[in-house]
């Protein structure tokens, strides 16, 4: 007999992340995919493709939560949840003890304080501009020349660090450019981009728990948690799959419908 299954969707600016979890809270399937211009047709693509591959009857699919700038597009969930939530319960599946959460999305960053409970105690979000976000990334990526997933490695080979000091994306795309007309080196430019995120987060907030960083960014990124963690003076957490955080919060509480 089949098992029955509870899916999370987090509809992103950039990426739809899905989430397929069993009663015991087990991950049976996973995907992240461009989120497109037409949320619902990607949802339903997204979901038949992980049904698919992990031989997952529809049937069984108990309930869907959604949550992300695409959730209210979804058809077929049963509820819609905030980011915020989704990414607090996420985080918080994975360490149950008091955390800041820091967020890094395509357009904005979060940082969401949960208390020892799981509760939400406060969150801030900056959507004044997209530096600091994965879309500054990218945008200084292709100014680079250079493929995004290989930033990190790029990153950690280098040996300084070209300091951004420019607080908007479109002026800091024309500082590296500066900086590559005076023969800067490209891997100390692209570990002087991610300190650049990481500085645009710090003064965001204080962080006077643990940290927990979710997000595409640091999944492809790793070297930015351990940025943010010197930084910072404390360990930095991740999960396994940092940018599934917000999908398995979703799921999560599409699980709870059912109790």
């Amino acid at each position: 007999m089949s098992k029955d299954f509870y899916c999370g969707l987090d509809l992103g600016s950039s990426r739809a992340k899905l989430v397929l979890i069993d009663e015991d809270k087990n991950i049976l399937g996973q995907s992240i995919t461009r989120s497109g211009s037409n949320f619902n047709t990607t949802a339903n693509n997204a979901l038949n493709k992980v049904l698919s591959e992990n031989n997952l009857d529809k049937d069984n699919l108990i309930a869907t939560v959604s949550c992300g700038y695409g959730r209210e597009n979804v058809e077929f969930a049963n509820a819609h949840k905030t980011e915020l939530g989704c990414h607090a319960k996420g985080s918080f599946h994975y360490f149950p003890f008091a955390i800041n959460v820091i967020d890094i999305g395509g357009q904005d960053n979060k940082i969401i304080k949960i208390d020892e409970n799981g509760k939400r105690r406060s969150f801030k979000m900056n959507r004044k501009c997209a530096a600091g976000t994965g879309a500054f990334i990218e945008e200084m990526a292709m100014r680079l020349d250079l493929n995004i997933s290989d930033l990190n490695q790029i990153a950690s080979s280098a040996e300084g660090l070209v300091t951004i000091g420019s607080y908007c994306t479109v002026f800091s795309a024309t500082e590296v450019l500066e900086h590559i007309r005076n023969g800067k080196k490209v891997e100390d430019l692209v570990k002087g981009i991610f300190a650049s995120v990481v500085k645009r987060i710090i003064e965001m907030d204080s962080f006077e728990d643990k940290v927990v960083m979710s997000g595409g960014v640091v999944q492809h990124n790793p070297l930015v948690a351990e940025m943010m963690s010197r930084e910072l003076g404390i360990e930095v957490l991740t999960a396994k799959y940092p940018q599934l955080t917000g999908a398995m919060g979703a799921a999560l509480y599409a699980l709870e419908l059912q109790n």
